[in-house]
């Protein structure tokens, strides 16, 4: 009799499976390559890494795009998330994407980069500022490199003077 009561407690536990990080590293760097040509190097200074293969990077992150040997545009996030069953990362926070070929900044507080089809988007208020212009609207669709985008919503255009005034 006495064993039997004592069982019954066990038999009304749950297990909890723990949910967090299984890896957790620091001041990382990883770099990613296609037919040994370097097509993006990135760098944060936290990455959590969890079961289901998805990373966390809540330090932030800054990536540089390559193609050939020279960097095409840059990412920073104040943070990011890698969905690895999807492929596809949402940067957050201040969120800047830089074009070196054409010189246009790109600026909003959400951002997804698909690295399959090298395409990013956003539902958020977006700010792209090219050579003598602002751009300001609400959503976009572009290549990674800023060699194409377009503003779903386009809420304000204006020119800006880059001379200084005396």
């Amino acid at each position: 009799m006495l064993f039997r009561s004592g069982c019954q407690g066990l038999e009304n536990r749950k297990i909890i499976e723990y949910q967090g990080p299984v890896r957790e590293a620091e001041n990382m760097e990883m770099l990613y390559a296609e037919n040994d040509l370097l097509r993006v190097k990135m760098k944060g200074g936290k990455i959590r890494e969890f079961r289901n293969g998805d990373r966390e990077f809540p330090e932030g992150l800054y990536i540089d795009f390559y193609d050939s040997a020279k960097v095409t545009s840059t990412l920073s996030a104040n943070m990011a998330y890698y969905f690895k069953s999807t492929n596809k990362w949402r940067a957050q926070g201040k969120v800047e994407l830089k074009s070196q070929e054409n010189n246009e900044q790109l600026n909003t507080e959400e951002l997804f980069w698909f690295p399959g089809t090298k395409r990013i988007s956003t539902e958020k208020f977006v700010t792209v500022r090219t050579g003598k212009e602002v751009i300001y609207g609400t959503g976009l669709d572009a290549a990674q490199d800023l060699s194409e985008y377009q503003i779903r919503r386009v809420e304000g255009e204006f020119e800006v003077d880059e001379e200084p005034q005396p």
